[in-house]
């Protein structure tokens, strides 16, 4: 079994309830200072094309004061790569985006984006960051994130979790199994396979007793958690349920 995985904490939706009224409170950036504190290794961040949780400003603030990698969630558009040539974060995540949709709905299409995705990472790689690809568990994708030299993939664990919470539990073994063997191509091909998007304590706890994951990014459960028992408790929990799944046989 791999070393311990590292936890992301995501702190966008701290940026959701600020800006629901307006104004400066509650602090995302204030967010990742107290992650940081509390164990996280590293902290990501989406900024949207819309603005809809995290901003420009929290961005130049995060990239300045933090002092854990920063993972700038992004879409690859010429903005965005630009900000990330100026801003220099320790990776960028390239996910697909659509204004309609309430959050990510599943992975980038990297096999049908291929020819607008190859400059793209050439132009992020080029500048220091290191390129994750968000996408689904299957074998074409993850073919082609190692074509197109991008060192880190993310598997997109939401239809897993859903099916979890929805107690469908043949669909919620399909969706488990698709992620183990894909993170087992992904680790075969060189590449550094991380998970994200639903995770909760039992999720993550089962998910880590996987091998060939290095790295968890979670963030809207655990910024409701913090709503009721703190960031640095919910943080703390999330890494004890990691580590129990780690430490299983």
């Amino acid at each position: 079994m791999a070393s311990r995985l590292r936890l992301g904490v995501n702190i966008d939706h701290v940026a959701t309830v600020r800006n629901a009224r307006g104004g400066a409170l509650p602090d995302p950036v204030r967010a990742a200072h107290l992650a940081v504190a509390a164990g996280a290794d590293g902290i990501t961040a989406h900024l949207r094309e819309d603005r809809r949780h995290i901003r420009d400003a929290d961005m130049e603030r995060l990239a300045a004061e933090l002092t854990r990698p920063l993972n700038f969630e992004m879409a690859a558009t010429d903005e965005m790569i630009a900000l990330a040539e100026r801003l220099k974060p320790h990776a960028a995540c390239l996910v697909p985006e659509k204004r309609e949709e309430r959050t990510t709905e599943g992975g980038l299409d990297v096999v049908g984006q291929e020819a607008a995705l190859a400059p793209a990472i050439a132009r992020l790689r080029a500048a220091g960051c290191r390129v994750s690809l968000f996408i689904e568990a299957d074998a074409a994708p993850i073919q082609m994130a190692a074509k197109l030299r991008a060192p880190v993939v993310e598997l997109h664990t939401g239809s897993w979790c859903e099916a979890v919470a929805a107690g469908e539990r043949d669909r919620a073994d399909s969706e488990f199994h698709r992620l183990a063997e894909g993170a087992a191509l992904a680790s075969s091909l060189g590449l550094e396979v991380h998970a994200g998007h639903g995770l909760d304590y039992d999720t993550a706890r089962r998910l880590a007793a996987v091998p060939g994951f290095v790295e968890f990014n979670i963030g809207h459960f655990l910024i409701g958690e913090a709503i009721f028992i703190g960031l640095e408790a919910a943080i703390g929990r999330m890494r004890q349920a990691m580590d129990e799944g780690r430490a299983a046989k």
